[in-house]
């Protein structure tokens, strides 16, 4: 089984993942860090050398390959994943989608303290942070509202949500 989270970055998908990977004793592949170790840059410096549109095709190859292997697998996939061709189609085909659904606020103050790792809110001033994440996660909620599960992660501990996620996928 593959078991593939979504949700915007500040979600704790890479947290989650762990944890979910350690508990089920499965494989853990982060598809951003995949794509980093692959190209040696980092994702903001194949945003900034290679521009978005390079990304997202090498995000989509390596989407497929990964969806195409029989492991027990938990994919952790980059907050953009599910909004770009259609990948949200293949990933419910191929794997058990989860949707860490998390709310503007809970972002807003999670995102604040690590604006400089994140080139997407890097140059966003502090207090143009929630209107900006509120509008994105509209844009967004579309594509990961079509994730098989939903699990809303707010005021929740990390545990309490792994619980959750088998407790759904296993039931």
């Amino acid at each position: 089984m593959i078991i593939s989270l979504v949700g915007y970055m500040g979600s704790g998908k890479s947290h989650i993942s762990k944890i979910l990977s350690e508990k089920l004793n499965f494989s853990l592949i982060d598809l951003d860090k995949e794509i980093s170790k692959r190209n040696k840059l980092t994702i903001p410096e194949i945003f900034a050398k290679k521009g978005e549109i390079y990304f997202r095709k090498l995000e989509r190859e390596m989407l497929e390959e990964i969806l195409a292997t029989e492991e027990n697998l938990v994919l952790s996939l980059g907050g953009g994943t599910p909004a770009y061709y259609n990948n949200m189609e293949i990933i419910n085909s191929n794997s058990q989608s989860v949707f860490l659904r998390t709310s503007v606020g809970t972002l807003t103050e999670r995102l604040s303290k690590q604006k400089e790792k994140r080139p997407l809110i890097a140059n966003i001033p502090a207090e143009d942070l929630p209107e900006f994440i509120a509008k994105h996660l509209f844009e967004r909620n579309a594509f990961y509202g079509k994730a098989q599960f939903q699990i809303n992660t707010d005021s929740r501990e990390p545990e309490e949500i792994v619980a959750e996620i088998i407790e759904k996928l296993y039931k």
